[in-house]
């Protein structure tokens, strides 16, 4: 157990958390800890050692404002301000909001968000070190969040597939199902020529290693990854829908029930994630922030 300091105008008051392990191969709950307080830097190295360790932690019962849920992630760094505008928080456009509610004939939020199977913002340069999701409305039936573990699909690849992706590249790109996202959907704008400049194809090994952690990961999913680089199409296709297969084995799996005020922080170095969806008639809004890393290696 340990005490966060909580600074309150001028008020001083402790709050002691614990940190819990999740059934299953990774993940952690921590529990009695206000991140709408200030943790004092011992105990943000603890939260901070605990994501390493576990990959994802879920702070439970967190009813925190966007601004300290902002703050909260800039303790970890850069923030990083997604390409689709539209779906901004308004005043907050740190905030992602994703949600399925149509509001006067308009989404509040981008309703597809977690279709495919994906590490957030894996387009881009420098992706994203992790994001937090915070649970605004949840429905009574479904909404679960789908992680796979990266680091443990990459230890147990077969011999073969290890052979396969040794020293290969891949493309990765935020139109990789977007044209299709469109179809099915009305969530997707048309992106602007400014949008369109901000998602270039970017190119990144197909086994990273944690800057952090020195493990080696899997950095390759079906939502962003189109194709691996020195490969005729067809044998490119068929190595990548063999690892996106064997990444996402129920034993590498975790799902994550969400509960009200939920704030779930992952590894978008260590983990891949899919929305498992509910039914539309439901309500489900999040509020998202992203977290820039550095450059795979």
């Amino acid at each position: 157990m340990s005490t966060a300091t909580a600074l309150r105008g001028d008020v001083l008051a402790s709050q002691d958390f614990v940190i819990r392990k999740l059934d299953g191969a990774f993940g952690a709950e921590i529990l009695g800890l206000d991140l709408g307080a200030t943790l004092d830097d011992e105990d943000f190295a603890r939260v901070h050692a605990a994501h390493l360790e576990h990959h994802l932690v879920v702070f439970r019962d967190q009813r925190i404002t966007p601004r300290q849920h902002i703050d909260f992630s800039r303790r970890f760094g850069k923030l990083m301000i997604h390409v689709l505008h539209q779906y901004h928080l308004p005043g907050h456009p740190e905030i992602l909001t994703v949600s399925n509610i149509i509001e006067d004939g308009k989404p509040v939020g981008l309703g597809d968000a977690g279709k495919y199977w994906h590490s957030d913002i894996s387009y881009k340069a420098l992706p994203s070190l992790g994001s937090l999701l915070h649970a605004q409305e949840l429905p009574a039936e479904g909404g679960d969040t789908l992680f796979a573990d990266m680091h443990l699909a990459y230890d147990t690849l077969p011999a073969h597939l290890r052979k396969a992706v040794d020293g290969k590249r891949a493309v990765h790109s935020y139109l990789a199902k977007y044209g299709q996202m469109q179809k099915d959907g009305n969530w997707r704008p048309q992106l602007s020529e400014q949008q369109l400049a901000q998602v270039q194809e970017v190119v990144h090994p197909v086994v990273r290693t944690h800057p952090e952690s020195g493990r080696k990961a899997l950095f390759v999913s079906e939502g962003f990854t189109t194709r691996i680089e020195g490969l005729p199409e067809d044998e490119s296709a068929a190595l990548l829908e063999a690892l996106f297969a064997h990444s996402i084995k129920p034993e590498h799996v975790y799902r994550h029930r969400w509960q009200p005020h939920d704030l779930v922080f992952w590894d978008n170095r260590s983990l891949i994630h899919l929305a498992a969806g509910c039914p539309p008639h439901l309500r489900r809004k999040l509020y998202r922030t992203t977290i820039e890393g550095d450059a795979p290696y």
